[in-house]
């Protein structure tokens, strides 16, 4: 099931307040939580929510064993099974079906091989639920006996397969003493309608023109950035909006998770840009894997090594593409060089302008690489950017071109000039209702106009 979608709206989501405000008790309205999230997960493929089952029950068990044993070096046979069980997990679903074919591609044969179907969102789940076992090992939390509570941490519908990646230090706490108040649920709903906005009026409107320049064949000058642009405004604004959309669900029961976006296209560097895109996988890596690698601890080779290996891992996490892995190898080589250039970029010297506007290329040449299918496609993509084929000219619009370049026009003077959402909100203003109700009506409305309006990371 996902959010921007009729059923969702209109029959799930009452029927989930309706219930979960109907019962009294923390408790109660945990286990009902626990049990509408499986319902939401399994919705498509209910045999994928036994995979989340057993994936929790390894861990709670793995956390209970590691209580009461006081060095890392008695816990870590615990930490052992739970990483190889969701690593394990993880790359049998993601990654077995490009080892297969990449090995036929390499002898030229056709292996007798059955493609395995992807659980949504495994990889947000798992990294989730191993967050808690490495931070159990580390001595950061508590090891939680109650096998509910972990259940529902990890099967939290709000954020399960699209993020943000929610710690369970982050809402320990909150599992067993929220407080729920109607100014939570207004500002939660508010951030909802905000990110389903974002997410049916700009991102699905200006598909479109991403779509006819990478599928075309050789994209022009023109048309190649304007498509890749239109594509960094697509990804933005649908992951975003599904985080909006997800802050925004978790605050209407209770629970305040991480924000996952500080206006990354205003970034000055490569480096502060992952400060500010998809915050919660970043500092995922950064404190799970770059500081265990050693981080910057042991000298400038080190850090460089640690860097690219965090990055090629990270690009690799998003999908079972070699061109992923290229695309962390761009964003590597990038934080490589503002590191040994003391954390700057080569452009720092320029105006502000300049710097955004420079720092937005590299992330757009890295865009052409996320999104393009193979290699070949982002050869064409690459070089209509510099100008191989030609001119160019406009990105086929498809069937409603001014929808598609209103959507481009202000999804990128929202991305550089606009307010964010959990600004918006934090900063309520009887005057934002005037406009946001009316756009998430119009959202609701175009929805109705499509069959589907799957989000990009549902496929991570």
């Amino acid at each position: 099931m996902i959010f921007a979608s009729h059923i969702f709206l209109f029959g799930f989501l009452p029927l989930f307040l309706a219930g979960y405000y109907g019962l009294r008790g923390l408790r109660s309205r945990n286990v009902f939580l626990t049990l509408v999230s499986y319902v939401f997960y399994g919705w498509w493929r209910p045999d994928f929510v036994l995979l989340m089952l057993f994936s929790t029950l390894v861990d709670w068990v793995c956390g209970l064993r590691m209580s009461g044993l006081e060095t890392r070096a008695a816990r870590r046979p615990w930490l052992v099974v739970s990483m190889l069980t969701n690593l394990g997990l993880l790359a049998w679903y993601k990654y077995a079906n490009l080892l297969v074919g990449t090995w036929g591609d390499l002898t030229g044969t056709a292996p007798d091989w059955v493609e395995i179907v992807l659980p949504v969102g495994i990889s947000f789940y798992t990294f989730q639920s191993m967050s808690y076992t490495i931070d159990v090992y580390r001595d950061e939390v508590r090891p939680v006996r109650s096998l509910l509570d972990l259940a529902c941490y990890v099967s939290m519908f709000p954020q399960l397969v699209a993020g943000p990646i929610v710690r369970y230090r982050d809402v320990q706490e909150q599992l067993i003493g929220r407080v729920h108040d109607s100014t939570a649920f207004a500002n939660g709903a508010l951030a909802f309608a905000l990110g389903f906005a974002k997410k049916v009026l700009i991102a699905d409107n200006v598909a479109v023109l991403a779509d006819g320049v990478f599928d075309s064949g050789q994209p022009g000058l023109l048309d190649a950035w304007l498509g890749v642009s239109a594509y960094a405004t697509q990804i933005y604004f649908d992951f975003s909006g599904y985080s909006d959309m997800a802050i925004g669900l978790g605050a209407m029961i209770g629970f305040r998770f991480p924000e996952n976006f500080r206006s990354p296209y205003r970034s000055e560097s490569i480096t502060e840009f992952w400060r500010r895109w998809h915050i919660s996988l970043s500092t995922w890596l950064r404190d799970y894997l770059y500081v265990p690698l050693g981080g910057n601890r042991f000298g400038s080779f080190a850090t460089y090594r640690n860097l690219a290996l965090t990055m090629l891992l990270g690009g690799l996490w998003h999908g079972a593409q070699w061109t992923f892995l290229l695309w962390g190898a761009w964003q590597g080589a990038f934080l490589i060089l503002e590191r040994a250039l003391g954390k700057r970029a080569p452009w720092s010297g320029l105006p502000r302008p300049l710097r955004i506007a420079c720092t937005f290329a590299v992330v757009l040449g890295g865009w052409a690489v996320f999104e393009a299918a193979n290699m070949r496609r982002l050869g064409a993509v690459w070089g209509g950017m510099v100008g191989l084929g030609g001119g160019g000219g406009l990105p086929d619009a498809g069937d409603h071109p001014l929808q598609a370049w209103a959507a481009l026009v202000l999804g990128l003077a929202i991305a550089f000039f606009g307010r964010r959402t959990d600004q918006l909100v934090a900063a309520f203003r009887v005057r934002t209702l005037l406009w946001a109700v009316p756009a998430f009506l119009v959202a609701v409305g175009q929805l109705a106009s499509r069959d589907f309006s799957p989000f990009i990371y549902f496929r991570f």
